[in-house]
């Protein structure tokens, strides 16, 4: 029976597109010949490789090491040896290059030795803490925030409800859709696992209305685990951008997140029904972070579907084992057509975040020629956030940063719901994500100048301290001089 639950301000209700990438079963990916992998497939700190060139290397073994508190481990996807270790082009909506390992690929796929641990009750949160630490999982919704920082947080904090995102809300992509229907048991393996790890027995699963094969899927599978605790299932509405993680726990619990918060702060901890997956395989069956389910779609493919890719593999080899009709220059997004973001080419290699390409569709948000504002203030009753986004798009063109944050900018999801709905067709989110890393930038560029002006400070006082230092010892010199003088004298 279908039961709803909450609700949250503005939305959209958006045409799926989703049949397209769905009549098939998930396939397996070519092993490419190359694979580039990008140390920072994640949100913190760049991993340090721990390999050098000319190294071989087995599947699964770790290739960069996580550098800081967040941070993630990096894996190579495939057996083959090191052939480069520097900077490249990756998927990221600032086009730019990265720090990268190049694996040139043996054809034999040879994994290293695993340790399968079937049986995990026996292991401790903090245990299990670790070993998602080490096998390099991030969030595969997208974020990619290092997962094992919000399993550790039931170890630090009262968590006491744990919720499961099966909401794919954007059109177009289906990966997290067929996961469940395909791979249910290994998600209810990793929602065990995330249980114990935080110490919660209420976990929901939140799963759209519109995907009746994966609630189905799910409930067998969560029947058949006998062990796993105050678990279930909660079928939601289709309304973009339900997916959105303050917006789900809006929905499913009636709690709003202050603008500044975390879920942790409510006694929430949320994630992706693939990272669960992700989980479930790394702790039963020693499997790391290596590939990840792509939906590859859209207007110019033969065959749409979702294809199961080791990480590092170019997307142009992807393309190319669906059937695409892409011609260079035209529209290649990363992720969906409302958040997702316009490739510069399809030699790009597949990261741990990339969860669609989408193929000969426009970007919403895409800049074409727009008509000045008529301020109709659609866009601020689509907002799931409440902002006044007409206002925003003035006073970021005019680079009024106080008055942005006055008007709460980085509260924006960037769901592009204002962009959809705008009769003008401005690309407002363009502006809100240019007007955050100008923003974030100069505060960067300010907390430099003033970690020099402390420097420059504490160097100038401690050249004035040595100085002066300087002086009373040449002081005391002469006056030892001075008295040595002295008594020499009397002596005489």
């Amino acid at each position: 029976m279908t039961q709803y639950l909450n609700s949250f301000p503005g939305g959209l209700k958006l045409p799926g597109r989703k049949r397209r990438s769905t009549a098939t079963p998930i396939r397996k990916m070519s092993l490419s010949h190359t694979l580039v992998l990008p140390l920072q497939q994640h949100i913190g700190e760049v991993a340090t490789p721990c390999v050098k060139v000319d190294n071989k290397v087995l599947k699964g073994q770790k290739i960069a090491s996580s550098n800081g508190h967040i941070s993630a481990n990096l894996h190579a996807p495939s057996s083959g040896t090191i052939k480069e270790i520097s900077e490249h082009p990756m998927l990221h909506q600032s086009n730019s290059s990265f720090p990268s390992i190049t694996i040139e690929t043996d054809g034999q796929d040879k994994w290293i030795d695993r340790r399968i641990t079937y049986d995990f009750t026996h292991l401790s949160p903090n245990d299990l803490c670790h070993l998602i630490s080490d096998a390099g999982i991030v969030g595969l919704g997208g974020a990619g925030f290092p997962s094992f920082i919000k399993i550790n947080s039931g170890i630090h904090h009262y968590v006491e409800t744990l919720i499961i995102n099966g909401a794919e809300c954007e059109p177009y992509i289906t990966c997290d859709d067929v996961i469940m229907r395909e791979r249910a048991q290994s998600i209810i393996d990793g929602i065990e696992i995330m249980q114990r790890a935080l110490n919660v027995n209420n976990c929901v699963i939140a799963i759209e209305d519109n995907k009746p094969e994966a609630i189905l899927s799910m409930r067998i599978a969560l029947n058949l685990n006998q062990r796993i605790r105050d678990t279930k299932i909660v079928v939601i509405p289709n309304l973009y951008p339900t997916g959105s993680e303050k917006q789900l726990i809006q929905v499913v619990t009636g709690k709003e997140i202050p603008g500044s918060g975390l879920p942790i702060h409510i006694g929430i901890v949320l994630h992706n029904i693939t990272t669960a997956y992700a989980i479930g395989r790394a702790i039963k069956h020693s499997e790391p972070l290596i590939s990840r389910i792509v939906t590859v779609t859209g207007t110019d493919l033969d065959n749409s579907g979702n294809f199961e890719t080791l990480l590092g593999t170019p997307i142009h080899e992807l393309l190319r084992f669906c059937g695409t009709k892409h011609q260079v220059g035209a529209p290649l997004i990363q992720g969906g057509p409302m958040m997702g973001y316009n490739l510069a080419d399809n030699n790009l290699p597949i990261t741990k975040t990339a969860n669609c390409i989408l193929v000969g569709v426009e970007n919403t948000a895409k800049d074409t020629n727009p008509l000045p504002c008529i301020r109709c203030g659609d866009c601020a009753t689509v907002c799931p956030i409440k902002l006044l986004p007409q206002q925003l798009y003035w006073y970021s063109r005019s680079r009024n940063m106080d008055k942005m944050q006055e008007y709460s900018l980085f509260n924006c999801i960037e769901c592009g719901c204002c962009s959809y709905v705008c009769p003008s067709k401005i690309p407002l989110v363009q502006y809100f994500r240019l007007a955050k890393t100008e923003t974030t930038n100069k505060k960067r560029e300010s907390q430099k100048a003033n970690i020099a002006r402390i420097r420059h400070d504490n160097r100038l006082e401690r050249q004035e301290y040595e100085r002066v230092a300087r002086k009373e010892k040449q002081r005391k010199h002469k006056i030892t001089l001075a008295t040595r003088k002295a008594n020499s004298r009397s002596e005489n």
